[in-house]
């Protein structure tokens, strides 16, 4: 049976999704980003590399409500916590996040691989006291999986990364759910399929619709960098079979990373992909290239909460088949961002949300 009902050829009804990985900011951002991800999304993980990271499970919960505060009324939407795990991370700050509901698990960052992760783990081999207590309360994993020595080749990082610390990782910690966040390769679609059942993967909107041509090609295509950097063709057609398999190990995680415009097109470059403002759309382009729309509730809607175990969203969001255009910008508070897929078009737009 198939896991999405369209009402017709021109419309699609699927189970409100959930964003399992996504980056909101702070301060005022927060009143552009948070009703960007709440029109469409139920829940969403949010990501703990602020500056200063968020560690605590007391500076989660204020994180938590400064997010809550900028919901729309009228939404319902909830936002579940990531902490930033560093060298520092004790047992006894894991048992305190188990007993919050609010806390969805622990965030990976190799020290140096993406936006402020300065702070985070410098030696993946000596978090064997606090990866045993996340195992026995059953917290999970989310592992941004990339190595950052500078002799590794940026294309080879996460292939590294996942046989010289994440096989090791889920083989000692047979019972620790690992979720490999926004993979990028084949070498992470063949390790997330073989391995345990507690080991999962997120995929995001613009490793499956690009590859490494859409950045270089051309000149460099600043809006389409991000973290795991894009890899080429055959990586790309890997994550979208993933994708569209049926396989529940594989879910909707944007990661979704707003820089404002006078940043991202700088020597800086600026890591990520700010796609919050079209995510659904451009996951529903992406499955609709591969003739698979019938694959993308499960995908977006059900496999994610599974994973996490958490319940099913019960209420239902439409999609119209409407050729539009992404937004070219977005302005707020005098600033100017350009989103992922700025001014193209896309086949279905959000008609109904969360009714």
């Amino acid at each position: 049976m198939a896991d999405t009902a369209p009402a017709s050829s021109s419309t699609l009804t699927i189970t409100q999704p959930d964003d399992w990985h996504l980056h909101f900011r702070d301060g005022d951002m927060l009143a552009m980003t948070v009703p960007a991800t709440a029109r469409v999304f139920k829940r969403a993980i949010v990501m703990p590399n602020l500056a200063p990271p968020v560690t605590t499970v007391a500076q989660a919960e204020a994180y938590r409500q400064r997010i809550l505060a900028h919901v729309p009324e009228g939404m319902d939407f909830e936002p579940l916590m990531a902490l930033y795990l560093t060298q520092d991370t004790s047992v006894q700050d894991v048992r305190e996040a188990a007993q919050n509901p609010n806390i969805i698990g622990y965030k990976l960052y190799p020290a140096g691989a993406t936006t402020n992760s300065s702070a985070g783990v410098r030696a993946v081999d000596a978090m064997g006291p606090v990866l045993e207590t996340m195992q026995e309360f059953g917290v999970p994993l989310l592992v941004h999986g990339e190595v950052t020595e500078p002799e590794i080749d940026i294309f080879d990082r996460e292939k590294v990364f996942i046989d010289r610390y994440l096989a090791p990782i889920t083989q000692r910690y047979s019972r620790l759910k690992v979720i490999l966040e926004h993979i990028t390769t084949k070498d992470a679609v063949e390790f997330v399929t073989e391995a345990h059942e507690l080991v999962a993967a997120t995929l995001t909107p613009q490793h499956l619709l690009m590859n490494r041509n859409d950045l270089l090609v051309g000149g460099v295509h600043v809006h389409n960098y991000c973290l795991p950097v894009l890899k080429r063709r055959t990586h790309q057609e890997a994550l979208q079979q993933a994708a569209i398999s049926g396989n529940k190990k594989f879910f909707l995680g944007t990661d979704s990373a707003p820089h404002v415009q006078a940043k991202k097109e700088t020597a800086c470059g600026c890591a990520g992909c700010f796609s919050a403002f079209t995510a659904i759309e451009l996951y529903a382009e992406a499955f609709a290239q591969l003739d698979a729309l019938d694959k993308l509730e499960g995908f977006a809607s059900h496999f994610g909460a599974d994973f996490y175990g958490r319940p099913r969203n019960t209420k239902k969001i439409q999609l119209q088949r409407d050729i539009w255009q992404a937004p070219a910008t977005v302005t707020h508070n005098g600033e100017t961002w350009v989103p992922y897929w700025a001014g193209r078009d896309l086949q279905w737009q959000v008609v109904m949300a969360g009714a």
